[in-house]
């Protein structure tokens, strides 16, 4: 198999750089700070045709590959971005890969033109406080009640919540104790965050704070069968089939950051003179500098190598869970050793370096963390035991 990026994907690449460039770092710095989404970015973005990149054209999208996707969200993620600017869109891109791929077609025709336009924001709603990386756990119900459903339970770190007016929502429609398989029995929905019924409380965290992460408290919100994602008790399945896009989406954003990181940390070093000499001279600032810089590069290929694995219709569980492990171990990697080449001025919210520290920390343990990551490859590549 022939991999790498095409002409195509480098013009992809091109055109977001010229889009991205009305936003930034003072952009995201400032949106930061204030807690404030990025609306004016997430408007040009749709407004270019981006939201619809992987979306069929027939609801309006562009019906392209995992590969340009990946392309697009580096660029954005590289810019300086970072997570914040990722996040504000990731969702929209690719988020809704379930409801193109099992929604029925009246679903498809009411929520996905509106996506690709920007006029629909929407959330997913997975992980629960007592259930964490074993999915399987969770326990939001959905009761069914005629041709409604009564959804009771709560989620939590829901990216974007605040802002979104429908969470693609993963839900328990028969008890735990009750499944063949503990992956049995759960169900895909997407809701409307009916305040009504649907409390939005916002985290506060250490990062990526243009973009909400919430708890969210369903109290008996009814959703009509028609709003149910493909079969009942097949929404784990569904789930599953877009865990190893996100993966190789993180990587990619991840490898993009770090690269981003180490050149500003390259031209501060060329610039920064101590001693007579500039500090990018001595072998104990260049050397780290290099050396991350090599690490992003073959977390790069092995991340596109995953993407076109992907797109070709193969087995790529365990490139994806690479691609993301050693991308996420790079960029924060990188990260560090751009603040630690700026010194004390590191610090300093000026320098942005301090952001780019504090995203990429979340990449080690987000969407997988690096240890359930390995898990996988010793259990499926290396035939040992389950380990968990």
């Amino acid at each position: 198999m022939k991999f790498g990026l095409t002409e195509e994907h480098e013009e992809i690449a091109e055109a977001i750089r010229r889009l991205m460039r009305d936003f930034p770092d003072e952009y995201w710095a400032e949106r930061d700070e204030t807690h404030t989404f990025p609306t004016a970015f997430y408007d040009a973005f749709a407004k270019s045709g981006y939201l619809g990149i992987v979306i069929p054209p027939e609801y309006g999208g562009s019906g392209l590959g995992l590969t340009h996707t990946a392309v697009a969200l580096g660029e954005v993620s590289g810019s300086g971005g970072g997570l914040g600017a990722a996040s504000a869109v990731h969702l929209s891109i690719f988020g809704l890969t379930p409801v193109v791929k099992f929604g029925s077609e009246e679903m498809k025709q009411k929520y996905l033109p509106a996506v690709v336009q920007g006029k629909l924001h929407v959330c997913f709603g997975v992980t629960e406080p007592d259930a964490g990386s074993d999915t399987t756990k969770i326990t939001t119900a959905a009761v069914r009640d005629g041709d409604h459903y009564v959804i009771t339970g709560k989620k939590v770190w829901i990216s974007k919540a605040a802002e979104s007016q429908k969470c693609l929502l993963l839900t328990r429609t028969t008890p735990r104790d009750k499944v063949a398989r503990p992956s049995d029995g759960m169900t895909l929905f997407l809701v409307d965050l009916d305040p009504a019924h649907v409390t939005i409380k916002p985290i506060k965290k250490m990062a990526r704070n243009s973009v909400s992460s919430c708890e969210l408290f369903f109290d008996g919100l009814r959703v009509h069968e028609s709003d149910r994602v493909g079969e009942e008790g097949k929404g784990f399945r569904y789930l599953l089939d877009g865990l190893n896009a996100e993966r190789i989406l993180i990587a990619f954003e991840a490898v993009a950051l770090g690269h981003c990181a180490i050149r500003r940390a390259s031209e501060y070093a060329k610039n920064r003179v101590v001693f007579n000499r500039p500090i990018g001279q001595n072998q104990a600032v260049q050397l780290p500098l290099a050396e991350s810089y090599t690490k992003l590069e073959a977390a790069h290929l092995m991340a596109i190598k995953a993407a076109t694995m992907y797109d070709a219709g193969l087995p790529c569980g365990a490139e994806a869970n690479m691609a993301k492990w050693l991308a996420g171990d790079a960029a924060f990697e990188a990260a560090d050793r751009a603040l630690q080449t700026h010194g004390g001025f590191g610090y300093a919210t000026e320098f942005h370096v301090e952001r780019y520290f504090r995203e990429t920390r979340l990449w080690r343990f987000a969407p997988v963390s690096q240890s359930l990551a390995m898990a996988y490859i010793a259990e499926r590549v290396l035939g040992l035991p389950k380990s968990y």
